[in-house]
Order: C-alpha cells, then structure tokens, then sequence
C-alpha cells in the first residue's frame, strides 16, 4: 500500500530535481531518489533515502519504489550521444513507469516537453510525445508538465550563452535569431511539479514564464547582465552550426545540435496557453548577472560521461 507522505523523485541531486526535492522537503515529506548521480560534497543528503537509478533491474526499480505516493519524474537526455540514445531513453521511461504501477505508486509527475507531439520531425519532442500516451494509457494517476527553457543558476544553456558573451566581442545568433522562446524559472517548475503531485484529476500543463523573447533579444537581456560589450549578429545556420562545433572541441562539449536549433526555429518553446510562472527572466537575469558565465557549463561531463 502506497504511503502518501513518500515521495520518489529521478535526479535528486540534479537540475530541476534538486529543486523540486528541496521544496518536498520544507513540507515535510519523506524523499527517496532514484539516482546515477552521487551527491556532490556541498550537497544535503538530510531527509533524503538514496537509491540507483537500475533501469536494467527493474525489480530493484519496483523495491525502491514501492510505498511511495508519488513519483516525480525529471529523466531524460538531451541529445544522442555515445552509447545513449533517444530510443533507450524511452525503453528506460517505460522500465520506470511500469516499475512504479507495480509497485503501487498512486500518481506520476513527469516533466514532458511544450508542444511534444508523436508527429514532430523532431526526435526529443516525437518521442516525448509517445512517452506522454504512453503514461496516459498506464492506469496510474498522473500530471504531465510540460516545461520550455528553464533557467537557473545551474542551468547550462543561458549560462553558456553568459560564457561566450564574456569572452567574444560578437556573438553570432543562427538562422535570423527571430525565433521566440519562453524561458521559466526553475523553482517556478518546482513549484508546478509539487502542486501537480497533490493528487486531483489527471491532466497536462505547460509550464512557462511571463516573458517572450526573440532569441536576439534574449541573447541582449544577457549580454547587458554581464556586462558584455559584445554585438549580436545573425548568421546563417550551417555557419553556426560549424562554428559551434569548433566551441565545442575547445570546451570538451556539444554546444548546440542541428535538431536543437531546428526545434527553435520552429517556436517549440513557446506555449499558446498563458503564462503559469510568475519569475521575470529579466529581472532574474539583471539580478545574477554577476554570476553567470564564470564557468563552461558541459553537458557531457554532467549527464554523458561516467
């Protein structure tokens, strides 16, 4: 029988998943995370039960489990790297929501994508789409929030995008750099995350901020935040696809994919609906512009290499 005061959250010690795991435990709730990640040495592990993220044991997935109210899922991958794919990434989902229906979760909360959808020529949004049926035709109770670009001060992208500002007295924005994004805060995602665990009808929200920018123009709120003297100039793709990949050989990292920019080009971060976050990206960015960009942010060395 489920114990409504369990939690179990993917990546406690991660990105959103710290996040939402510090705000579980300011109400009290006992955690559990299903992690590949150990804590790093300033990291609280107090109120926190840790256990491997096995998706190639699911009975130890079904034992973590079992007991807990809620599941709060925040897995995936960005891209297609090495030895991980897209494809395992879903097998490993589904490994981890039928772990949790057999062991009697009551109700997943699983951070989706805007505009997932099974027809996008977009792998990360087609196969999101697939994940979101998929947990729909389950038969456990569920929320699918569905976040644009999150920022933070762990975040990687806008401080990536702080990184080369600082040190580059041009930044190229690719393919026109008109193309909209709708960043949210990620304590505001928390926060969605947490409501939508208290249980209630199934259903799906995105989860978006109150501030649309063309990328351009989020590029300037950064560049004036750091203090950069840097001019922002548009480029044609396969340019900046090239000249990305040349930042990324420097850095040990990829920088930005050919599907990634494509999905920006195509506003799929962006919602129709309204905002759902209050935290001004603006504001948040003026605000911590000092801390922003001090350091390369890799991709590879937090989620790809072991």
């Amino acid at each position: 029988m489920s114990d409504s005061s369990v939690d179990v959250v993917t990546g406690a010690f991660g990105y959103t998943g710290r996040y939402l795991t510090r705000r579980l435990l300011a109400e009290g709730r006992t955690v559990r995370t299903l992690t590949n990640k150990p804590p790093e040495p300033a990291d609280d592990r107090t109120g926190i039960e840790v256990h491997p993220l096995v998706f190639e044991q699911p009975e130890r997935l079904v034992e973590a489990l079992r007991g807990a109210g809620t599941l709060y899922n925040t897995y995936w991958v960005r891209f297609a790297h090495g030895d991980v794919s897209y494809e395992r990434a879903v097998d490993n989902t589904r490994t981890l929501f039928r772990a949790a229906r057999d062991a009697g979760v009551g109700r997943i909360v699983h951070v989706s994508i805007t505009n997932a959808d099974e027809s996008s020529p977009f792998p990360y949004f087609r196969l999101k789409g697939v994940l979101e049926r998929e947990l729909r035709e389950l038969g456990v109770g569920y929320a699918i929030v569905r976040p644009t670009v999150v920022f933070g001060l762990e975040d990687i992208l806008i401080n990536n995008v702080a990184w080369l500002l600082r040190r580059s007295l041009l930044f190229l924005a690719p393919g026109g750099g008109d193309y909209l994004l709708q960043p949210v805060y990620v304590d505001d995602l928390a926060g969605l995350l947490l409501q939508a665990g208290r249980g209630g009808a199934d259903r799906t929200l995105d989860a978006v901020g109150p501030e649309r920018y063309r990328f351009v123009d989020l590029v300037g709120v950064v560049r004036d935040a750091v203090g950069s003297p840097a001019r922002v100039v548009t480029v044609p793709s396969a340019l900046a696809l090239g000249l990305s990949e040349l930042v990324g050989r420097a850095v040990r990292d990829i920088v930005l994919t050919r599907d990634e920019l494509e999905g920006l080009r195509a506003d799929l971060l962006i919602s129709d609906a309204p905002p759902t976050a209050a935290t001004s990206f603006r504001e948040w960015t003026t605000r911590n512009g000092p801390r922003l960009g001090r350091r390369w942010a890799s991709e590879l060395a937090r989620h790809y290499r072991r």
